[in-house]
């Protein structure tokens, strides 16, 4: 068998590559971002993304999307690593009114409000400004507000093992003031209680009062 001059192969390599690139479908995720997708809604709400007040508007939005959005590329370990300090302290500390402000997961509506945190040391506390940064970062996802509550107290759990974690959170949500019933007035709290907050009494009513404290 007389074998196909070199030049004759790299025609048909050529000639089934290309034939590939027909056949296959286009993967529109690697080029389309997310400002090509708000242009396109935003023709699909009857507008022109176009005119002078929204030409700049998908990258705008885009922008604040991804700022909104950053809790994803953070990490718990790297927020608390190098804050852990040994003291003899067996009382509670309480870091409370820590803005919060999240997105709904079901209509990506803002909700926001004030976190408080406490908890009871068992030979290590965490450095103070390290609670308000593991709220933004749990804060800064498509949220509900149960979940940030239980994240938040699950985390300070796992990484200092004290006697107990409080958290409470009090928000109102855009999607119920803006859309559905709204409520102008209605505000959500949730709690998390682990350890001594959960079994203790006297704890749980200690936080609660040292939070409504003005």
């Amino acid at each position: 068998m007389i074998e196909k001059p070199i030049f004759e192969k790299m025609d048909e390599k050529i000639k089934r590559t290309e034939e590939l690139a027909l056949t296959e479908p286009e993967n529109s995720e690697k080029s389309e971002t997310i400002a090509d997708l708000v242009r396109r809604m935003l023709q699909l709400l009857g507008e022109d993304p176009d005119r002078d007040g929204l030409r700049r508007t998908p990258e705008r939005f885009e922008k604040a999307l991804r700022f909104l959005t950053g809790g994803y590329h953070q990490d718990q370990e790297k927020v608390l690593n190098g804050a852990m300090f040994s003291v003899c302290y067996d009382q509670m500390v309480l870091v409370k009114d820590i803005e919060v402000y999240s997105m709904c997961e079901h209509h990506m509506l803002p909700f926001f409000g004030k976190c408080h945190v406490a908890y009871i040391p068992d030979k290590k506390v965490v450095g103070l400004s390290k609670i308000p940064r593991l709220v933004n970062m749990f804060a800064r996802r498509l949220q509900i507000q149960e979940r940030l509550t239980n994240q938040i107290a699950t985390a300070i759990q796992q990484k200092i093992s004290p006697l107990g974690v409080g958290v409470v959170i009090e928000a109102r949500h855009m999607c119920m003031v803006m859309r559905g019933v709204e409520k102008q007035s209605s505000q959500t709290v949730t709690s998390a209680m682990l350890g001594s907050f959960r079994e203790n009494m006297q704890t749980r009513e200690e936080f609660l009062s040292l939070i409504r404290a003005k």
